[in-house]
Parts: structure tokens; C-alpha cells; sequence
């Protein structure tokens, strides 16, 4: 018997709108509802880097790390923004201001090293240019 995986992604992702993250509660809850094995939900979550199954912070930092930034030091932007924030890849300030994450392509090759912040493009990143875009973030 095949599983219909089809309405999975999209569920996903309403139920992230909804709830800022994938809470293993609801994930569940859709496995039941779709007749699909957790194990199937659960790797779905965690593949895609636009889904979180942890909460994050106010504002989701994501770096890119396609190989167009990566040629262009995107690594020091990490390292910028953990710097500033305190925190390392994966993590949320204790305030849970900010959470910081790597991405891969997000379609900027012409203006690298880039990031989004909270779906907000920010490209030919610069540590000053960090310096402002955090000010701007209230």
C-alpha cells in the first residue's frame, strides 16, 4: 500500500504559521490524521531548513551557506553573529530575541554573503551592515 504523503509538506507549514515551530504534540497529531507513520513526519520536520522543530526567537536569523556564500566568507558572518549575540548555530538568546540558523540557497549568488531575517532578505553582509540590521530590531 502506498502512503499518500502529498498533503504532509503543506500541513507543515500551517502548522508552523500557527504555532511558530513544529510541536512534537501536533506532530502527532497530523501523523494520526494522515495515517502516515511518525518516523516519516518526524524526517520531514527536520529535513527541510525552513522548518523548525524547536521555538525559536522573535527574530529567526538564517544564514546562507550555499557555496556562492560560502566562497564569500559566509562562515564569518556566522561568526559575526555569534559574536554579537552570544549564541552559536542552533541556539536562541536567553530573551529568545533572536534565534540563529544556517540555510542553504536562498537565491541571492548575486550579492553573497546573505541571511534572512524573519523571511526579510539582507545580502552583501558586512559586519557593520549586521551592527545596523540588529539595531533595526526591536
Amino acid at each position: 500500500m502506498m502512503l499518500d504523503t502529498s498533503p504532509l509538506l503543506p500541513k507543515l507549514l500551517q502548522i508552523q504559521e500557527e504555532e511558530g515551530f513544529l510541536p512534537q504534540a501536533r506532530l502527532l497529531q497530523l501523523a494520526d490524521e494522515l495515517k502516515i507513520p511518525i518516523a516519516i513526519v518526524n524526517e520531514t520536520a527536520t529535513f527541510y531548513s525552513f522548518l523548525r522543530i524547536k521555538k525559536g526567537g522573535k527574530y529567526i536569523i538564517k544564514v546562507c551557506n550555499s557555496p556562492t556564500c560560502w566562497i564569500h566568507r559566509s562562515e564569518d558572518i556566522v561568526e559575526i553573529f555569534t559574536r554579537l549575540l552570544g549564541i552559536s548555530l542552533g541556539e536562541s538568546t536567553k530573551d529568545e530575541k533572536y534565534s540563529l540558523e544556517q540555510t542553504s540557497c536562498i537565491g541571492c549568488c548575486d550579492h553573497p554573503p546573505a541571511a534572512l531575517i524573519n523571511d526579510q532578505l539582507y545580502v552583501d553582509l558586512t559586519e557593520e551592515k549586521i551592527k545596523d540590521i540588529l539595531k533595526q530590531c526591536k
